[in-house]
């Protein structure tokens, strides 16, 4: 269950990769977070600010072609990208439980493809395009995140 509610309305880019470093900064060890959105709503954008905010050792960018990113910091981030899985049980293969346990933080973009292996205590971010530049985001969290 998602006890906590957020909204926000980001107007650039750099408003939301700022947001991704807020988020970043009430994150734990072994954090999952979804990011629902249409293409280009934000989600690698917002995981660059998560990135920025762990000290990455290299810039978020969509895995698109690999299925996962992996990035070194003061956490490491394991940024998976679902949008070319065609069956759910294909991110079970790709050691998508062993992730959730090496003690960083998993993105995962495009999650509804895998819904059924997504943790009970995942973080679900929703982001919707209004126009060029403005994204409404809406953030559901099992934990209290203390964003606003």
């Amino acid at each position: 269950m998602k006890d906590f509610h957020y909204r926000f309305r980001t107007h650039s880019p750099k408003e939301t990769m700022a947001l991704g470093e807020k988020l970043a900064a009430k994150l734990k060890a072994d954090r999952a977070l979804s990011l629902y959105g249409d293409l280009a709503a934000g989600k690698t954008t917002l995981s660059k600010g998560i990135c920025m905010y762990l000290n990455a050792d290299q810039p978020a960018t969509s895995p698109t072609f690999t299925l996962i990113n992996e990035y070194r910091g003061d956490l490491p981030v394991f940024h998976f990208d679902c949008y070319r899985i065609k069956h759910p049980d294909e991110i079970i293969m790709l050691g998508f439980e062993e992730y959730l346990e090496a003690g960083g933080i998993v993105l995962i973009e495009w999650p509804e493809r895998i819904a059924e292996h997504l943790p009970a205590d995942c973080i679900d971010v929703h982001m919707r395009v209004v126009n060029e530049h403005t994204r409404d985001i809406e953030i559901f969290s099992p934990f209290e995140l203390e964003l606003q």
